[in-house]
């Protein structure tokens, strides 16, 4: 796996990899590239946990982060993408860790040069290492996909998160659910699940995983207040009581608390919100290192999941 794109360029053998990778890293095992790597981080929209963690993650492996600010580059003089990643390329950089507002910028950057891309997030494209810390997240607590109800409640139609996960759940054995605002939600998202009424997706849920509302992407201002929406859309304490014993409530992060979740239930038992953060810097860990095993020829594969099993 040179570059990660998309969830769906990704077998399921490649997805249960990564995941046993992460565990392995999370339960404190190591590794290092046999040479030294540099890597880039190209951040063209906001972000903290995404940002934050690829750094801690790079960081642990001991790979060399060049500071790359997009205010302060050649871009806020006019400089393109590709021209930004050639340049980077050619001052050897081995990877890029890219999010940008525009879908599917990396089509204008794969099979041109050597360097190797993560995306961070493309627009309300993809966001594939949010979806491999959810799945990683879901199988730590359930052992399996097979069979699991996972409802995806909120801004649907702008959300990269939806994308990624639905398409990497439904391939792994789960039954996908969406809810939220009808005017929000594409009819190509039923490929991968169905739309239900809200008070029936989490009733009968074993996951529950919230959205927030993406007004960066909405063209017009949403006519729902907070209020509104939460008694409406999100999942209040009254809800929360009619969950399965056992489901769990998940959400990818910033929390706007008292919209599409009670401020009580952000850290409540059944939240596992922090627990994904912390598993995303064992994930990113996971897909740099088979990035640069990539980049490496090989040479340095190290097989840790017969170390450390797919299954926990």
């Amino acid at each position: 796996m040179k570059h990660l794109l998309t969830t769906s360029d990704l077998e399921i053998e490649e997805i249960n990899k990564i995941l046993g990778d992460a565990q392995y890293f999370l339960n404190g095992g190591t590794w290092t590239p046999e040479n030294k790597v540099f890597v880039a981080n190209l951040f063209f929209e906001n972000s903290t946990r995404t940002k934050c963690s690829f750094e801690v993650a790079e960081r642990r492996l001991g790979l060399d982060i060049i500071p790359f600010e997009v205010s302060t580059s050649s871009v806020s003089k006019g400089e393109s993408l590709y021209d930004t990643v050639k340049t980077l390329e050619a001052i050897g950089v081995h990877a890029v860790v890219i999010r940008h507002s525009k879908d599917r910028y990396f089509d204008e950057l794969t099979g041109k040069g050597g360097v190797s891309i993560l995306n961070a997030g493309d627009g309300c494209g993809h966001h594939p290492t949010q979806s491999l810390l959810d799945l990683l997240t879901i199988k730590q607590e359930f052992g399996s996909f097979e069979g699991l109800k996972v409802s995806i409640i909120g801004d649907i139609s702008h959300s990269r998160v939806a994308r990624s996960n639905a398409d990497a759940l439904v391939r792994l054995g789960a039954k996908v659910v969406f809810s939220g605002p009808k005017e929000w939600f594409d009819e190509e998202m039923l490929e991968n699940g169905v739309y239900e009424d809200i008070d029936t997706a989490i009733e009968t849920s074993d996951v529950v995983m919230l959205l927030r509302i993406q007004h960066e992407r909405h063209h017009s201002k949403a006519n729902r207040t907070s209020e509104e929406y939460h008694l409406t859309y999100g999942l209040t304490e009254e809800r929360e009581k009619k969950m399965k014993p056992n489901s769990i409530i998940m959400h990818p992060a910033p929390v706007n608390r008292g919209v599409e979740i009670a401020d009580s239930l952000v850290e409540c038992e059944r939240s596992r919100i922090f627990k994904q953060m912390q598993n995303g810097v064992f994930i990113r860990m996971a897909v740099l290192k088979r990035s640069i095993e990539q980049i490496e020829g090989g040479a340095n594969y190290v097989n840790i999941n017969q170390k450390w099993p797919v299954a926990y």
